[in-house]
């Protein structure tokens, strides 16, 4: 199993698979911090509007390191896949926020 890519769905099943067994819930976080670099451009952008490219890339970084982190706890598990994937983001202190990716560790045919 080790070496295969675990799959992923935000749905309770794998199209296509039976799921054999559960393992339980499985996660993945990290809290990023502004940059204050990107501070000082979202201030700016804020005058004229637009995207906030500097926040939309730490989030995306944010939730690929959380994901990662959730798919190598299933991988621990014994899992081969994990179903329900969600994903949530809080505030943990001013100026920085944790990202977190949760789902169930199953094993499909």
């Amino acid at each position: 199993m080790r070496g295969e890519p675990i799959l992923l769905s935000n749905t309770e099943e794998i199209p296509g698979r039976s799921i054999r067994s559960f393992h339980g819930v499985v996660s993945g976080s990290t809290v990023r911090a502004k940059h204050i670099g990107r501070d000082i451009m979202a201030g700016l952008k804020n005058l004229v509007g637009g995207e906030l490219v500097g926040y939309t890339e730490l989030l995306q970084e944010a939730r690929q390191e959380a994901l990662q982190r959730m798919i190598q706890e299933a991988q621990g598990a014994g899992a081969n896949a994990v179903v329900n994937v969600r994903f949530q983001t809080s505030s943990v202190a001013q100026g920085a926020a944790e990202l977190f990716a949760y789902g169930t560790a199953v094993t499909v045919d």
